[in-house]
């Protein structure tokens, strides 16, 4: 595989193609100019191959990584999308696929077959690596899953994948000079454990060719000057341990320490002989020759087998047979295909963007600016000045610098279109004076530390921004930030007093730089300074977008502990627009209970939640993603008018999304609207209407203490908390009550009837009154008014015909299930039995109660149901008469309530 200098065709790479049969050409950024050019080009390429005789078409290969990396922009056909951190950041696979889908049509469209990608490497040493926000992070599962959506993705889309740098370019230590080369001292095992994960998920999920890195190894077993040069790396680790079946491609064999160590003559019959099918020569034609005369010198003097030659051969056709053919090859979609894609990548790199900016830390709640900035206040920007990064169309300068001490030395190279970090950071000075009347007054730092003049700009403005990339890597950065942090904390106002003046760091490329560094009180990642990028900053900074992304990794494992004081943007749910995002919320839930654990939310769905009485009052409120739609968390409340109850009915959070404030913002909420009511007497936790979550959940004992602790922390006293649960009887058909039971339910003396329909509403409606718990006499009303499905049955005393018990009972067809999941749950026919009101002065309490669940279940089975609910019971109360007439615990709960008068912690509006 070679690569050549310039926007055409050479006669060096046109003699390569037709004399030498070259079967797969590098593009890279210095070939490409714009989507129409690189289409001429890669038809020109292609018909030169097809006129010298190729069997096949040309595999033409790119870098098109995103953020940092890409070989081919274009201002209007070629979109720029977030980094594979910044993806990762933005915590969805799914978008994942989407913006690899994208990338590979766009690149496919201009004749781009083959895509160097995505990069696999686990950072297990993140802070000091070149690699950066090249890749997903340092889990290995993450990065795993984020690299297999990837591909995915991309093979969506038509093209080969190539998976790199194998066994990892993520724990690399340098010695220093450009011709030692960067060594992997890990172990096997530890590689295995870690670096080689995404590797081997990706392989197994079909990856197409694999990327062996120049690196060298030196542990304990395992031992190589250069990977891909090693027999014990390619041929033992990737393909017999691994069982890698695809393609295999050199690091570039032009790299200054392989050259030197080895020369390119020996280093590529070395590369053929260790297991690599493909060859990597960036650039130098003199270069390429010698690599070709190596060749043929290895295969004439027998150092190289013709049978590893065909088997090459053989695999990089099947390749070839899965990305293109001549009919394709000849006709390229270009520009006309790219106009049709152009107005849906554009939505799709904003949302991306939108979604991956992260608020690390915001500790004094400086965002929105508006919170610490009043409109003829100035704001200062303080920039680095870094190495090109690619960008944006509107650069003109293509970076010919090679980052030496990289173990891929042409990156650069193969990055497109760049923008000088002063340029696109001025860029982002004016995109901030836009938004606001006060000046923004922008100036750079560098190596020379805090001058004079940033001084001067500091005392003079009322808030400073200062931007990094990469500070631990260009420690200047890391000193001048620190330094910048020390001036801002030392400020006093006119009168004396200490007055720390705003500051909010903003780490532009690796998230590394300040992520554990707690003295940094405003830390915000971006993950890659491209415009598209910034203008996404630009609009977390003035509040116009709620930042969603989270920091990727086990970084984030541990930062998640510092966000109690993250305060997120809450709306109230619109049925319209949220029910579909709340049933994958409802989803996401359920699939992150724990296998042994049953779900309470199990066969919920966003109606269940949503009651349209006429005597309730009812509020919900969102986290939610406006990009991408997607719910972070929910709550709903319920004033029951009443009996002045305000209740939390629901409060839960995505699990990939917990630990960041999200349920405390959605909980100060619904307190503050709660508080709003008129009438409003107390508040509950748990609600009998509708029947979800009675209470906090403790049917497991170490999430019952986090839970009682949770909500103890936002005013709750678990200790005026009343045990409350669900239960279930199965196998109603064959069921028979207990002995004894009926006997002595006829001796106690009471008649029982069983009535429908809202012409028994009066005495049965006095009678509940007699109970003020909440949602009592609103599901008796569902009940009356819906006499096909429902029914009470009463007790009354026979002198008198007074009423002293009732309780509904219902079936799966009633209005009344709708909220109560749990009946759904049960998967067989099943009816309900709800809400059992005794008057308080009869004697025969538990007599009276057990009499009319018995008849419940009675009638039930007469119906043909096999299960019977009872949906809200009190929990400290003596099972073992319901025990004995076959009931079970279903799900327990702890029901808190407080008086609204004395709510002390009043949340912040």
């Amino acid at each position: 595989m070679m690569g050549f200098d310039g926007t055409a065709v050479t006669p060096h790479i046109k003699t390569l193609i037709e004399k030498h049969y070259l079967g797969c050409i590098l593009l890279t950024a210095k070939n490409l100019k714009s989507a129409e050019e690189t289409t001429n080009l890669c038809y020109e390429l292609q018909k030169i191959a097809h006129d010298a005789g190729h069997s096949v078409p040309l595999a033409i290969g790119i870098d098109q990584e995103n953020g940092g990396v890409n070989s081919l922009f274009d201002e209007i056909y070629v979109r720029q999308y977030p980094s594979s951190m910044g993806i990762a950041a933005a915590g969805s696979t799914d978008l994942a696929f989407e913006v690899a889908k994208a990338t590979a049509q766009e690149i496919s469209a201009c004749g781009i077959n083959w895509i160097f990608g995505p990069c696999l490497d686990v950072l297990t040493n993140a802070r000091n690596q070149p690699l950066g926000v090249r890749t997903a992070g340092d889990d290995p599962q993450e990065v795993s899953a984020y690299g297999v959506a990837f591909m995915k993705g991309y093979k969506e889309a038509g093209l080969v994948t190539l998976g790199k740098h194998f066994p990892s370019y993520g724990n690399l230590e340098f010695l220093g000079s450009t011709l030692d080369v960067p060594i992997i001292t890990e172990s096997l095992e530890q590689l295995s454990l870690s670096a080689l994960v995404p590797f081997r998920n990706a392989i197994r999920q079909g990856l197409d060719s694999m990327m062996v890195g120049g690196c060298a190894m030196s542990s304990a077993g395992l031992n190589a000057m250069h990977a891909c040069l090693s027999e014990q790396v390619v041929d033992g680790l990737l393909r017999s341990d691994l069982q890698f079946k695809g393609v295999v491609v050199s690091e570039c064999l032009e790299m200054d320490a392989l050259s030197h160590n080895i020369g390119v003559g020996g280093g590529t019959v070395m590369a053929v002989n260790a297991g690599c099918d493909v060859v990597l020569l960036c650039r130098s034609f003199s270069v390429q020759q010698e690599a070709l005369k190596g060749l043929k010198t290895g295969i004439e003097n027998a150092m190289i087998s013709k049978d590893r030659i065909y088997n090459s051969l053989r695999r990089v056709l099947a390749m070839k047979l899965k990305c293109t053919t001549w009919e394709k090859a000849l006709n390229p979609t270009g520009i006309n295909y790219l106009e049709k894609l152009q107005p849906i990548h554009t939505s799709l790199s904003t949302r991306a963007y939108n979604s991956s900016i992260t608020v690390v830390r915001d500790k004094n709640r400086l965002l929105p600016l508006s919170n610490i900035l009043d409109n003829e206040e100035e704001l200062l920007l303080l920039t680095p000045l870094v190495k090109p990064l690619a960008a944006s169309a509107a650069t003109k300068a293509v970076s010919e610098t090679v980052a030496a001490s990289s173990p891929e030395p042409a990156a650069w190279e193969r990055s497109s279109s760049v923008m000088s970090g002063e340029r696109v950071f001025r860029e982002l000075g004016r995109s901030l004076a836009r938004q606001r009347s006060g000046r923004v007054l922008h100036t750079s730092y560098t190596a020379n530390g805090v001058r004079p003049v940033h001084e001067n700009l500091i005392n003079r403005a009322s808030a400073i921004i200062v931007l990094t990339a990469d500070a631990n890597r260009n420690l200047y950065q890391h000193g001048f930030t620190k330094h910048v942090s020390m001036i801002c904390n030392m400020q006093y106002t006119t009168g004396g007093e200490k007055r720390e003046k705003p500051l909010i760091v903003v780490a532009v490329s690796s998230p590394y730089d300040f992520a554990m560094d707690a003295s940094i009180g405003t830390y915000i990642c971006t993950y890659d300074f491209t415009e598209t990028a910034l203008n996404s900053l630009v609009k977390v900074l003035y509040g116009e977008l709620s930042p969603a992304g989270t920091l990727p990794g086990t970084i984030s494992k541990s930062q998640k502990l510092h966000h109690s004081k993250q305060h997120w943007l809450v709306e109230t749910f619109n049925e319209e627009r949220d029910s579909n995002a709340l049933d994958n919320l409802v989803t996401a839930v359920m699939e992150g209970t724990p296998p042994n654990q049953r779900s309470e939310l199990s066969s919920a769905t966003s109606n269940s939640f949503i009651l349209h009485h006429p005597e309730v009052e009812e509020a919900h409120f969102v986290v939610r993603n406006s990009s991408t739609q997607a719910l972070y968390g929910f709550c709903s409340t319920y004033f029951f008018k009443q009996a002045g109850t305000g209740v939390i009915g629901a409060l839960f959070v995505d699990p990939q999304r917990r630990k960041l404030s999200i349920g405390h913002s959605l909980h100060n909420r619904a307190i503050r609207t709660l508080l709003q009511r008129e009438g409003i007497k107390r508040f509950q936790l748990g609600s009998r209407l509708p029947s979800i979550f009675l209470g906090i959940p403790t049917g497991h004992g170490a999430e019952r203490k986090r839970l009682r602790s949770w909500f103890a922390n936002l005013g709750w006293n678990a200790a005026l908390s009343r045990p409350v649960c669900n239960m279930v009887a199965r196998n109603l058909l064959n069921w028979t009550p207990p002995e004894g039971m009926a006997k002595s339910l006829s001796s106690a003396g009471f008649q029982f009837d069983l009535v429908y329909g809202w012409d028994y509403a009066g005495p049965v409606l006095d009678h509940i009154k007699t109970s003020n718990r909440q949602g009592l006499a609103e599901v008796y009303k569902l009940a009356l008014s819906d006499p096909s499905s429902c029914g009470i049955i009463r007790a009354k005393r026979p002198d008198d015909g007074a009423l002293v018990a009732t309780v509904v009972l219902y079936n799966h067809h009633s209005r009344l299930s709708d909220f109560i999941p749990p009946l759904k749950d049960l998967n067989e026919a099943a009816g309900g039995i709800s809400s059992p009101v005794v008057s308080p002065g009869v004697g025969e309490y538990s007599t009276l109660l057990q009499g009319l669940i018995l008849l419940g279940m009675r009638q039930i089975k007469a119906q043909g149901c096999n299960a019977c609910l009872l949906d809200y019971m009190d929990g400290d109360g003596n099972f073992d008469g319901f025990s004995a007439m076959g009931f079970d615990v279903m799900h327990n709960f702890e029901e808190v309530s407080c008086d609204a008068a004395t709510w002390t912690m009043i949340p912040p509006s």
